[in-house]
């Protein structure tokens, strides 16, 4: 809310409430008497010397005191909760004290059958993670023997080219070379006999004989020619290829048997995996068990007046057909079940007109007394102003106040304070200082002119002033009076009365007119007072 600041004739004129006008004017009614005694006796208590100096300009409030810290104290546990003992609602508790206890055994049956399960599943862990360091040796002892018949197998080949393969070359080789040479005599012979028979040395049957064993180490030498072919282009490519065949499948059978426990190993693996998330789920459960047992015992965090979540006005209701809190009474998951507030630091949360908020700031000084113990004047400072308004309700829907928080200095425990005692405070806004001022009771208004009653022959007359900024109890005169002057300070008889004020102009000549407490009558907060210094 934006006040914006006007001067007349140096001073800021502030208009107060009304309300806070008619009290002052009734106090000082009661405090002052009627107006039957003597207009000039001498120390009167219906008279007042008008005097320079400062006064304080406060705001009203009422309320509520409440604990700046308080504990919320909820019900935890996720299953059936019901009450087997609970402290007495005002009792003070220290750290550590027992503040309500919930039946258990339904929780202690679930934490045994949890035990139970994690057992089960610890053992099926284990059993799973044997079964994987089982099928990794059988894989390991495995693959070593396929490793090793792929060595056997190349082993086996490189023998066949450097032993087989040379020896049975060798040997055609002198089969051959022995064919030939054999053919080479009997060829020969065969032709020395055609000469020695033609001579006729030799008989026709020898003749024959050596044209035989010629024709006969001819074939042998072809028969050798043929071998060392077929070998070469057959026996050999066809060894050859087996050789490699056996090496190739030895190696082929290697990944084969590899895979294959490879495979038995991700199923172990995953059953491990598997059984080792069930003992984590199931130690997951017994641990949320045993933390929900503990829930079972609730005690006080810190120190606090234990007051019952259906004694505050927003949980009154709350509860229905429950019935209230008490033993063998159940409460909800999470519900409420009482605060306790830390009575050593108090505040007064006190409702102000949304007129007069633009007037207070934090860090400004207050006075607070409690309806249970008035004579108790508590110091403080207001420490914040609420960010929205609230309604008046269905008594005055048109009126808007904001809650002013006060933060009182006084340990509230030394005086027994406790939260929702009705309270008043006076927030103190500015300071009005070296001015000329009188009671606010002294200061009369006819429409816009504002006049005081002065002493004059055997009664009062009327003389117009200019107001300034006020307070409660004091209002500023900027024009009209002098110091030492006396005033009255009480509404005169009518007989009393010996001048009346001739016109309805101002003694400024203006027309504005202050009001009770410095605030302005249009609400608008146009003559702010000024500021307490610090």
């Amino acid at each position: 809310m934006t006040h914006s600041s006007t001067r007349r004739g140096g001073s800021t004129l502030i208009v107060v409430s009304a309300v806070v006008f008619v009290a002052a004017a009734a106090l000082a009614a009661v405090l002052l008497g009627g107006g039957g005694s003597s207009a000039h006796e001498a120390g009167s208590p219906d008279k007042h010397v008008v005097e320079r100096g400062s006064f304080e300009i406060s705001v009203p409030a009422s309320g509520e005191l409440a604990a700046l810290k308080q504990i919320e104290i909820r019900n935890r546990l996720e299953y059936r909760a019901q009450i087997t003992e609970i402290v007495e609602e005002g009792t003070t508790v220290k750290e550590g004290d027992v503040l309500f206890r919930l039946a258990k055994d339904e929780i202690e049956d679930k934490i045994q059958d949890a035990r139970d399960a994690l057992s089960a599943a610890e053992n099926a862990a284990i059993g799973a993670q044997s079964n994987l360091e089982i099928r990794m040796s059988e894989r390991d002892s495995a693959i070593e023997k396929a490793d090793l018949d792929v060595t056997l197998a190349e082993l086996a080949l490189e023998a066949w080219k450097l032993g087989e393969v040379v020896s049975k070359r060798q040997e055609l080789a002198l089969e051959k070379e022995t064919a030939r040479m054999d053919y080479d005599r009997l060829l020969d012979k065969y032709e020395d006999s055609k000469l020695l028979v033609e001579q006729e040395f030799i008989s026709q049957d020898e003749f024959r004989t050596d044209e035989i064993n010629m024709i006969k180490a001819k074939a042998r030498l072809d028969q050798a020619l043929l071998d060392i072919e077929v070998y070469e282009q057959y026996e050999h490519v066809k060894q050859e290829a087996q050789k490699n065949s056996d090496v190739e499948q030895a190696k082929a059978e290697r990944d084969r048997v590899e895979k294959r426990h490879n495979a038995e190993i991700e199923r172990a693996q995953s059953d491990v995996t598997n059984k080792q998330a069930h003992l984590r789920s199931t130690n997951d459960r017994l641990e949320d068990l045993v933390q929900q047992l503990e829930y079972c015992t609730v005690r006080a965090p810190s120190g606090g007046l234990v007051v019952y979540a259906n004694s505050l006005e927003q949980n009154r209701w709350s509860r229905g057909d429950r019935g209230d809190l008490q033993v063998g009474a159940e409460i909800r998951k999470n519900e409420l079940v009482m605060v306790l507030p830390d009575t050593s630091q108090m505040t007064a949360e006190v409702k102000v007109n949304e007129s007069l908020t633009g007037l207070i700031e934090a860090g400004q000084r207050a006075i607070v007394s409690s309806d249970a113990m008035p004579e108790a004047v508590l110091e403080g400072e207001v420490l914040s102003i609420g960010v929205l308004a609230e309604s008046g309700g269905w008594r005055d829907p048109n009126r808007r106040d904001y809650t002013v928080k006060v933060l009182l200095t006084t340990d509230g425990n030394d005086l027994g304070l406790k939260p929702s005692m009705r309270c008043k405070a006076e927030i103190y806004v500015g300071l009005v200082e070296d001015a000329i001022h009188v009671p606010l009771q002294a200061v009369f208004h006819d429409g816009p002119a504002a006049y005081v009653y002065v002493p004059q022959g055997a009664g009062f007359a009327q003389r117009r002033v200019s107001v300034g900024q006020a307070s409660g109890l004091h209002i500023e005169i900027t024009q009209g009076l002098d110091e030492g002057e006396t005033v009255l300070v009480r509404e005169p008889q009518a007989r009393e009365i010996v001048a009346r004020l001739q016109d309805d102009t101002p003694a400024d000549g203006q027309a504005a007119l202050a009001r009770p407490n410095g605030f302005p009558a249009n609400g608008k907060g146009k003559n702010r007072p000024s500021r307490r210094p610090g």
